[in-house]
């Protein structure tokens, strides 16, 4: 496949350093393979999200996705997580319980993804206006996008964590964003989530090193208003403080020789 042409030079051997895992060629292969089915997910879900649905249909269309790939959910049952995907509307950041809630014209719906394939997870997010919404709204989901690209940039051999939370945070706060401090980006591998964790705030320089073979997930979180948050009494669902809309995407990507390979790409990213 022409994205995977000329990415690893060596077979680098998994090890673990300070904490961080180095994957293997072969399990970032297999990590690959996880994300096709992520990207599947989300290709689905996207063609099929409408107003009069209810977040439920979203999950069981993410399941029958993972069951016809033969793979497994990263999601449902971790730490009493009792779905397939993550869904969150308007002011909800993440971690939305799919249930009964109809979805509406005008709604911003986010759509957190994760499968297992041989012991691997992959992991992203979406949102998608559904209908017609104010063009501050298609900003927010557009310039949320832009700045998990301009984070993905900063994710090469030799730079720091911090330069990709401040890549995140620099233009965000530009445009006028809260950006969300208490949910990060993370390391990703045989656990869903691994070290090391990766804030979309951040100073250039700063942070653990990243390294060819390390697999990491960015995933900004920007907010109309402040960037505080709090949880509802589902324990779950985050939601903004001040009851701003929120926007939230994700990637996972491995740091190559070559620089980043984006694992949950759709097709055309």
């Amino acid at each position: 496949m022409e994205r995977e042409q000329g990415l690893f030079l060596t077979n680098v051997e998994a090890t673990t350093r300070n904490g961080i895992t180095i994957k293997s060629h072969q399990e970032i292969r297999t990590m690959y393979e996880a994300g096709r089915v992520v990207a599947a997910i989300k290709q689905a879900l996207l063609d099929t999200i409408e107003p009069g649905m209810k977040t439920k249909d979203l999950d069981a269309i993410a399941s029958n996705v993972i069951k016809s790939h033969k793979a497994k959910p990263s999601f449902k049952g971790y730490h009493g997580f009792p779905a397939t995907i993550c869904v969150s509307i308007n002011n909800e950041i993440v971690h939305g319980i799919p249930g009964d809630r109809i979805i509406e014209e005008g709604d911003i719906v986010s759509m957190d993804v994760g499968a297992v394939v041989s012991g691997f997870h992959s992991d992203s997010a979406v949102t998608i206006a559904v209908g017609k919404v104010q063009p501050e709204v298609d900003r927010l989901i557009e310039n949320t996008r832009l700045s998990l690209e301009l984070g993905v940039k900063q994710a090469v051999a030799g730079n720091r964590v911090g330069d990709i939370g401040y890549a995140v945070q620099n233009f965000a706060e530009a445009q006028g964003y809260g950006v969300v401090r208490e949910y990060v980006g993370h390391g990703i591998g045989r656990a869903l989530h691994e070290e090391p964790s990766i804030p979309n705030v951040g100073e250039q320089g700063k942070g653990p090193l990243l390294r060819v073979g390390m697999v990491i997930c960015i995933e900004p979180m920007l907010n109309m208003g402040t960037w505080q948050t709090k949880v509802l009494d589902d324990d779950w669902t985050v939601v903004t403080a001040d009851g701003s809309l929120s926007a939230h995407f994700e990637q996972t990507l491995a740091i190559t020789e070559n620089g980043p390979w984006v694992l949950t790409a759709l097709e055309g990213e």
